[in-house]
């Protein structure tokens, strides 16, 4: 198990998460496993928490990317940064999409979050001039990123509904690549 799997175990007991029931497959014609039409009813408690935390972590991606997109210096970071946007503005719909569909969450109340960038990171994001914001970029977000890919690894071991799966699968495998591509090193395993 990844060093991710126990503390979100954990924080899913913690929270008083009960796991529900998984979702079966779509059914033959149905939409594709990624398309908002395909979203889950029902969802165990441990994919709820998981689309909760992805949720609260894609909304500080995309501040990210607000705070330094028209900043950047390097052509292929921008370049990055604009696929970075798109792809999890459609990831974010998606999520909330779910866990619209899926109902309220007896467990809402707990904040699921607690994995993000600090203010300090934003603050040097906000701060940051000329190829200073390319250099702090590199590194808040590729540690950002870097944090969604270990998430999505950690889930890929404890996730009950198939489609929350393959997103998680898709999520690591994007923030993986994300991150060589941002830093030059492994996103880790």
């Amino acid at each position: 198990m990844t060093r991710l799997t126990v503390p979100l175990v954990a924080l899913l007991l913690a929270a008083g998460c009960a796991a529900g029931p998984a979702v079966s497959p779509p059914a033959s014609g149905a939409a594709s496993p990624s398309a908002p039409a395909a979203s889950p009813a029902a969802l165990s408690g441990v994919d709820r928490l998981f689309l909760t935390m992805m949720v609260a972590h894609v909304e500080q991606t995309l501040e990210i990317v607000r705070l330094t997109r028209d900043r950047i210096t390097d052509p292929e970071l921008r370049t990055l940064v604009a696929a970075v946007g798109a792809t999890e503005t459609d990831e974010l719909a998606t999520m909330r999409t779910w866990l619209g569909n899926a109902g309220p969450d007896p467990a809402s109340r707990h904040d699921h979050s607690g994995h993000g960038v600090s203010a300090a990171d934003l603050a040097r994001l906000r701060d940051a001039t000329g190829p200073e914001v390319d250099a702090a970029l590199r590194e808040v977000l590729g540690a950002h990123q870097r944090a969604a890919a270990d998430l999505a690894r950690a889930h890929l071991d404890v996730g009950t509904d198939e489609r929350v799966r393959d997103l998680a699968r898709r999520i690591e495998q994007s923030r993986s690549a994300e991150v060589r591509l941002m830093t030059g090193q492994p996103a880790g395993r």
